[in-house]
């Protein structure tokens, strides 16, 4: 079959990294012909070097790149909108002019709320052309459309684990110094609104030493360059219990490794969030903010399922360090309250994405759902 994807970059990295790993999935796993239509090519080049930032035609990896605007010709079997960006009218009159129609999705953002599962797969037929389109929400339940998971994701996650030097040789390539024994290293990754600078303040007391990883490149990075004072011709940044470096932002196939590298991993947005999940490592969730506190009650719903299993007491401190996180409480505080908990937590990582990974991926439920549609 032949799809089409539409992209309108709005949370910056994390609406192309989703549609780009759709996009990926579908031509390796089902050899479907595939184009993704970006409003903002630059972004994805950030996620994957082969792409060209300024072609408005290319292909990459058998995938055909089209920038915004540029023509189309006829529409695909399959029209993916991602998170209701709207088909340009000229496409939406060639899919009002096909026949068969196609079948017409719009990928939702990924949410844990309760209402998810009632909305998942739902028509809604377009004012004027009366084509049906129908809602496709990611979730954590079989309810809905599950999570992005390419055939073979936690089977080279594991075999990378089983070297010991796996770290090591990983850090090497970034050209940094080795993470001393017993360090807890940590990747931070997040919008510039979080209390970095807490947190930092509070692993350059730690009793275990604390290595970070930032990704260069985003504002949270010029954030903490800025607390801490870095010098530019310096990578690494020594104080304490921390040591800090800036490393290189990671192409989407180099990131998994990243987070396999580390012991705990600061994820935002919705791509990064669901790699750390399948990465089975403690994770830290900054959502994406909007106004009136509407990202709490969907931080919410993910701790409640994402927190059940833990004991009360041990769910209640993993939760503050989520809120404070998110602005909601002293990052310090939440961070020291659990300390001796890791074990646990890393215990409960793994036996979630285990879960997880017990449903069908969301490429796969889409595929299926698509194929009866048509």
């Amino acid at each position: 079959m032949r799809w089409d994807i539409f992209c309108r970059v709005v949370d910056n990295f994390g609406d192309a990294g989703v549609a780009w790993r759709l996009a990926r999935q579908l031509r390796a796993e089902w050899g479907a012909e595939v184009r993704l239509v970006l409003d903002h090519v630059p972004i994805l080049a950030r996620l994957d070097h082969r792409v060209q930032p300024e072609a408005v035609l290319q292909e990459v990896g058998g995938i055909t790149v089209v920038a915004w605007g540029h023509p189309l010709g006829a529409a695909a079997d399959v029209v993916v909108e991602t998170f209701g960006c709207e088909v340009p009218d000229s496409y939406l009159s060639a899919m009002a002019g096909r026949s068969p129609a196609p079948a017409w999705v719009n990928l939702e953002y990924l949410s844990a709320e309760p209402w998810v599962e009632g909305c998942h797969r739902l028509p809604s037929p377009h004012s004027r052309h009366g084509l049906p389109r129908h809602f496709f929400f990611p979730g954590f339940t079989r309810r809905t459309g599950g999570l992005l998971r390419e055939t073979g994701l936690l089977a080279a996650r594991d075999a990378f684990r089983q070297s010991e030097t796996a770290r090591q040789r990983f850090c090497s390539t970034l050209a940094l110094p080795t993470p001393a024994a017993g360090a807890r290293l940590v990747t931070l990754f997040g919008y510039d609104t979080v209390q970095a600078h807490d947190l930092l303040e509070v692993w350059t007391r730690a009793p275990r030493p604390v290595y970070c990883l930032v990704p260069e490149g985003t504002p949270l990075a010029a954030r903490v360059a800025c607390h801490l004072g870095r010098d530019p011709l310096n990578r690494v940044h020594e104080a304490g219990a921390l040591m800090l470096a800036w490393i290189p932002f990671r192409d989407q196939m180099d990131y998994d490794q990243l987070l396999w590298s580390a012991d705990c991993n600061f994820v935002r947005g919705e791509d990064s969030f669901v790699r750390a999940q399948w990465a089975a490592r403690p994770l830290v969730w900054h959502i994406y903010p909007q106004s009136e506190n509407a990202h709490r009650i969907k931080l919410d719903a993910f701790l409640a399922h994402y927190l059940d299993g833990l004991a009360p007491e041990l769910a209640a401190r993993y939760r503050a360090l989520f809120l404070a996180w998110n602005g909601v409480g002293d990052m310090g505080v939440a961070w020291n309250g659990l300390e001796k908990d890791w074990p646990l937590l890393e215990t409960h990582a793994h036996a979630w994405a285990d879960r997880l990974a017990a449903m069908p991926d969301l490429a796969h439920n889409l595929v299926e759902f698509v194929e009866k549609s048509l």
